[in-house]
């Protein structure tokens, strides 16, 4: 009798929508209990989570009820059925890497992001995630069983449009109680963890939609009195530079090497007796290095983007999404390529063995004002030389040696490191760390890449001495961000000697530590220092160390040798840490302790309220900065807008030659200095793949030969590049 019901239900178009909301809510509720941790307590929260995605799932399907015609009418409620399962899917794949939920900017940023992906998205795959997929199955056997049948009676409009009242209605109610639960839950928008759990998936996804738009609406209506708050901020946050180390490293090549994934655990760790960073460690201990025991990763969502612009242009990443990815092709930059072209006549390049598309790369670095951009096409990249995100490190630093040694000194060069990323995947033949043995093999793996990317680091610097270039540059090494998320942060608990029942949120704070090492070949005055500083802080710090004031430029960093410099670093969350205690969601810690503070005395009580609308006041300034794109209205003295169109990657190697050759006996480059000679036989590498698909004497024959047979010359690109 009740199966009978059900059946003659699912014959009607009606009992058919009620089967795909029921459906749908049944799997996202199923998502929220086992992949999400939305910090659900208490009867209240449990009851608001069960019922928070009704309101959407009935609104997004009753689009269907109506449309008169039957076919149409199915496959679009369908269609929308797994429109809407794919965004859950997407959304338990991204939350599983970045703790966080997507975007509309990542979501339409996504393409720039994806283009560099492989198979790591299928890492994150789990079998549980056959809840999202399974229903579809049925449902499509259903219809060829003829269990659920086509109903060729329409809903009536009237009958449609109470469905889509009742489901406004409920919305406004589900927001009510979301309000409720945290009051001023839209306006202040505390973390997107209390949107999905107060308000669902889908309500989350129209909200961000919307306060998008507005966002965009902002900034097509931004002038340049919006500067004035930001220019007052940036000039009264200023740190003047410590005169002992200003210049000191003043004229000399600058060479940056982006550790991916890498934290500073790593730095002095041994795994079973045996270190895990050897070189790095060497590097960080030395007298020649100046090297930051508290420095901080600050990425949002935009992560290794996000590191990169900050570190490019002393301004913070976007609260939602990747700056680079969503506003990089159109933004104003004052970013380090140019400062330092402008300035000291400095040559730039950028080698990464992805695509150029790969967070943007290709568009967001012309606006920085990078001369040369080597990125994957440059490269030999047969599948036997790939990681899952690019050219193995080992083979980037070695194969990036013949565009190296071409470039005017001095030079910017920045290095982007793949090869330690999740999920931390190594081919047999440069496995030589043995993994650790924690059940999770992301964790397990972490420090095998970690030692094959210290391998590389270490080839590359001898490298750098044998051909003569050491002496003369200024190497900074830093870590992008964190390697192991959150969420992973438990099962490596007991490597570091802490208990995964008492791992904290001050726990995940402090492995948000990230190395930067500063290393200048013949100074003896460096050794470990303790100030705390972020990414944030690179560019005043390097500017000064080459000779050059920040203090014309706006950036929310402050040099971290300077003794005015800013100790709060500001995370994109909004919490932030001092040297003495650090502010996780409104929770006070000590650091000394880790203890929370529960009743913190009144003078700190002033203290951490004046840190935190300071932190909440810069990332505001930034963000308002980069939405409005408010640079495009300030041009600093001495600084010439940078513009794109004077740069085109598709012949860097072409380009520099050039250069070269037209400079005769006044070009710098370390192969005129080496007597118009190859410095390739310099770069000692025991990467097995050197012995068997990477040819790179034929890459550089091959490329020079495309030189010799170019009958023209970029004259704009060659002027960029002698500035």
């Amino acid at each position: 009798m009740y199966l009978s019901k059900i059946k003659k239900s699912l014959a009607t178009r009606f009992g058919f929508f009620l089967l795909l909301v029921f459906l749908f809510w049944l799997k996202t509720i199923a998502v929220y209990l086992i992949d999400f941790r939305l910090g659900v307590s208490g009867f209240y929260q449990y009851a608001v989570l069960l019922i928070n995605p009704i309101a959407t799932t009935i609104l997004l399907f009753s689009t269907a009820l109506y449309v008169k015609r039957t076919t149409p009418a199915y496959l679009l409620l369908f269609l929308v059925y797994i429109a809407n399962t794919a965004l859950l899917l997407f959304n338990v794949i991204y939350y599983r890497e970045f703790t966080d939920f997507m975007t509309i900017n990542v979501i339409f940023g996504y393409s720039s992001v994806s283009e560099g992906l492989t198979t790591s998205s299928f890492a994150l795959l789990k079998p549980q995630d056959l809840i999202m997929i399974i229903d579809i199955v049925i449902i499509l056997l259903g219809f060829a069983t003829r269990i659920i049948k086509f109903d060729s009676h329409p809903i009536p409009t009237k009958q449609a449009a109470a469905v889509t009242s009742f489901a406004l209605f409920f919305l406004i109610f589900n927001i009510t109680l979301g309000e409720i639960g945290r009051p001023q839950l839209l306006t202040r928008t505390f973390d997107r963890n209390y949107l999905v759990k107060y308000l669902g998936i889908d309500t989350f996804t129209l909200y961000d939609g919307l306060k998008t738009a507005k966002n965009n609406q902002v900034r097509s209506e931004a002038t340049s009195s919006d500067l004035n708050t930001i220019l007052q901020f940036t000039k009264k946050h200023y740190a003047k530079a410590n005169s002992s180390m200003f210049g000191i490293a003043k004229g000399r090549n600058v060479i940056v090497i982006h550790l991916e994934s890498f934290e500073q655990f790593l730095i002095n760790y041994k795994l079973n007796g045996k270190e895990v960073t050897p070189f790095l460690n060497s590097l960080y201990n030395s007298k020649s290095t100046y090297s930051f025991s508290n420095f901080f990763n600050q990425v949002g969502q935009g992560k290794t983007s996000d590191a990169e612009n900050m570190l490019e242009t002393s301004t913070y990443g976007l609260p939602q999404g990747s700056l680079f990815s969503s506003l990089g092709t159109d933004n104003t930059f004052e970013g380090a390529p140019a400062i330092l072209s402008q300035r000291s006549g400095y040559s730039s390049a950028v080698f990464h063995g992805n695509k150029g598309s790969f967070w943007n790369r290709n568009n967001v670095y012309k606006n920085l004002g990078y001369q040369n951009f080597f990125d994957a096409s440059y490269f030999n990249t047969n599948a036997n030389n790939l990681t899952e995100y690019g050219l193995k490190d080992k083979l980037l630093f070695h194969d990036s040696v013949k565009y190296l040694e071409r470039l005017q000194q001095p030079f910017y060069a920045k290095f982007i490191t793949v090869s330690n990323h999740f999920p931390y995947d190594l081919d047999k033949q440069n496995t030589s760390f043995k993994a650790a043995n924690t059940g999770d093999s992301s964790v397990d793996n972490y420090f095998v890449t970690a030692h094959y990317l210290d391998q590389a680091v270490k080839e590359f610097f001898d490298y750098l001495k044998n051909s003569g270039l050491y002496n003369n540059s200024m190497i900074i090494i830093y870590g992008d961000h964190y390697g192991i998320s959150n969420s992973r942060n438990l099962k490596l608990a007991s490597l570091l000697g802490k208990s995964s029942s008492t791992w904290n949120d001050f726990d995940n704070l402090q492995m948000q530590r990230v190395p930067f090492m500063i290393h200048i070949p013949g100074i003896q005055n460096g050794g470990i220092q303790k100030q705390y500083g972020g990414e944030i802080d690179v560019l005043p710090t390097l500017l000064h160390l080459l000779g050059i004031s920040s203090k014309r430029y706006i950036q929310f960093g402050t040099d971290l040798f300077s003794s005015n410099h800013d100790q709060v670093v500001a995370f994109r969350n909004e919490n932030f840490t001092t040297p003495k205690y650090s502010v996780i969601n409104g929770v006070i810690y000590d650091n000394s302790t880790g203890i929370q503070i529960t009743h913190p005395s009144s003078s700190l009580a002033a203290k951490i309220k004046k840190d935190s609308e300071k932190v909440n006041t810069e990332l505001s300034l930034s963000d308002t900065l980069n939405n409005k794109n408010l640079l495009r209205f300030y041009v600093p003295k001495g600084f010439t807008p940078v513009n794109p169109k004077d740069y085109n990657y598709k012949d860097s190697f072409g380009q520099i030659s050039k250069i070269q050759k037209l400079l005769g006996n006044k070009s710098t480059s370390l192969w005129s200095k080496n007597g118009n000679k190859s410095t390739i036989s310099d770069y000692v590498s025991d990467a097995p793949e050197l012995k068997t698909t990477d040819n790179n004497s034929k890459d550089v024959s091959s490329a020079i030969e495309s030189t010799k047979n170019s009958s023209s010359i970029d004259t704009s690109s060659d002027s960029s590049t002698s500035k």
